[in-house]
């Protein structure tokens, strides 16, 4: 193996890490939805010992994310070690994410290094990958046991492993997928599909021995745990689609059925060009072609390398036809919403399929490389926005190879099956994936987070008291500022009550202000009517008391 070939995930793998803890740092925006509020508040409770299971018992208040223990339990750890902060809260989807790049960069480092530099950035810098790492959201989080189970399948179903340790690993990670997120069921059919084909050829029966014998006894003791607390075992499957029901009006076979035709057909792929996918779907597509590398050395049996080739095809197919077509729901037919973070499971197999991709057009060159430039091209042309700088290099690079590299005066050490047309081919991927996420690296913040949380921290402590007007946004989220502990003395209430609040004796009144969050376009145009300039005429009789970036803390008085 070329020393340069070797060093490549090296170099790759450092490469995302930086990336990746730089987007982590440089593009958080706090708190963003009431998912992630929810997790840490669930997680304060785990710590607290407030945290309770059992349903409500008017069955009003069911909430499918308290069903997810293994997002915000190892959260509640992060609160326990470093206090409750945004970092500690989102520090666990960042490992998550970092830990996908460290599970390719181990399980193809030797041997197939060109798969495993173009599989780490072609997830590990995928946009979207990346920002879902300061949201602790499930997402990110699922797709590392995702990647970690289908990748123990793959190795401990090898000659020569201690096959029930394996099995009883490869149970034990699908579980946790399954306490993390429902959408780890995308695998299950081709799961299934490797059992049945084990089983019809009498091979790997103590590594399905095991792991099967774990499932049992993990279900089994899941099951008996929400019958003992909800008395009803299926309560997990009955409270989603009890969820379904209440959404049915969006249902594409009820309220939403002129939309279904469109759905199943041309808008996923629509979607999956428009969010940068395209250049994992068109390199994937190439290892279709042939499932046996081109060359292998002695050391490296080629049924290995072909093996796990048509593994992660098979698995990233599979889960790419039921996120095409399959259902969110049992009782009804409603595709999974076209949203880039509800990809998340099927992106590992579909960028290590992608890099036996690269790895192929790498080695041949010829009309692999000219079709996967041609494609991406096109998906640029189409595109015609700030995504299709995703395309357009990698496309103009392949299409490059693809016509010049046999051509005589072409440079020899960049020739097909060179360690130095492996390099540059990283290169360029690294470059055109890298542009997105630096960009937004460099972009002010629209959320104000980090300001408002230092004014809060300095100016709406203990022993201070009264009443502070806060933004339709923060008044639901305040009390994780204080670790969900406010003071008694202070009071939050939205804008528009000012003329309802009695002030008492001692206290004091405050306005709020985050221009960050009064011009966000998101929040505008969904929860947040007013602006800046008329949050300040409803307060005339006000004093800067502190401006921190676009937050500015007023003391003001009554009417």
């Amino acid at each position: 193996m070329n020393r340069l070939t070797s060093r490549l995930p090296d170099w790759t793998l450092l490469l995302v890490i930086v990336l990746t803890v730089a987007y982590f740092l440089l593009t958080h925006e706090g708190l963003y939805a009431l998912d992630d509020y929810f997790y840490s508040r669930y997680a304060h409770q785990l710590l607290s010992g407030t945290f309770r299971v059992e349903p409500d018992p008017l069955g009003l208040l069911h909430d499918p994310l308290k069903e997810r223990p293994l997002i915000f339990g190892p959260v509640a750890a992060c609160y326990a070690l470093f206090g409750i902060n945004i970092i500690s809260t989102t520090l666990w989807p960042l490992l998550a994410t970092l830990g996908c790049a460290v599970l390719i960069w181990r399980l193809y480092r030797q041997r197939e290094p060109v798969v495993a530099a173009g599989a780490m950035l072609l997830l590990g810098l995928h946009y979207f990958t990346l920002n879902l790492t300061n949201y602790l959201y499930p997402d990110n989080i699922l797709m590392f046991w995702c990647l970690a189970g289908a990748a123990t399948l793959l190795r401990g179903r090898e000659p020569h492993r201690l096959a029930g340790w394996w099995g009883v690993s490869f149970a034990t990670l699908s579980f946790a997928a399954l306490l993390s997120k429902e959408t780890i069921v995308y695998y299950l059919p081709f799961y299934l599909g490797v059992l049945g084909v084990d089983g019809w050829k009498r091979r790997h029966g103590r590594f399905w021995g095991a792991a099967l014998v774990t499932g049992a006894v993990l279900l089994a003791a899941y099951l008996g745990f929400y019958q003992y607390y909800t008395h009803d075992a299926l309560y997990r499957i009955h409270l989603i689609e009890n969820t379904n029901k209440y959404l049915q009006e969006g249902n594409y076979l009820v309220g939403n059925r002129a939309a279904l035709l469109g759905r199943v057909t041309w808008q996923p792929l629509a979607f999956f060009v428009g969010t940068g996918l395209g250049l994992m779907l068109a390199l994937a597509a190439v290892a279709f072609v042939r499932t046996s590398p081109p060359n292998t050395s002695a050391a490296e049996p080629q049924h290995n390398s072909t093996t796990d080739q048509r593994f992660w095809l098979a698995l990233a197919l599979i889960t790419l036809v039921l996120y095409w077509v399959g259902s969110t729901s049992l009782s009804q037919y409603n595709p999974i919403t076209l949203l880039p973070r509800m990809t998340t499971p099927l992106l590992p197999p579909l960028a290590l399929a992608a890099g036996f991709g690269l790895r192929d057009v790498v080695q041949r060159a010829g009309w692999r490389a000219l079709a996967v430039g041609l494609a991406l091209l096109l998906m640029a042309a189409w595109l015609r926005n700030a995504v299709a700088v995703v395309y357009v290099l990698p496309g103009l690079f392949f299409l490059l190879v693809g016509v010049g590299s046999r051509l005589p005066f072409w440079p020899a050490m960049v020739r097909p099956a060179s360690a130095g047309l492996a390099a540059v081919a990283v290169l360029v991927l690294a470059g055109a994936l890298a542009v997105r996420p630096v960009y937004f690296m460099q972009k002010p913040s629209v959320s104000g987070h980090f300001a408002q949380d230092q004014v809060i921290r300095q100016h709406l402590q203990a022993p201070a008291r009264g009443v502070v007007f806060v933004d339709d946004y923060l008044i639901g989220n305040y009390d994780f500022y204080y670790g969900f502990r406010v003071p008694e003395g202070l009071q939050y209430r939205r804008y528009w009550a000012r003329d309802s609040v009695q002030l008492g004796p001692g206290q004091r009144a405050w306005l709020l202000l985050n221009r960050a969050t009064l011009s966000n376009d998101e929040l505008t145009r969904k929860l947040i009517r007013y602006s800046p300039d008329s949050v300040l005429s409803w307060y005339p009789r006000r004093r800067l008391v502190a401006e921190e970036g676009p937050v500015s803390l007023f003391e003001v008085e009554g009417r």
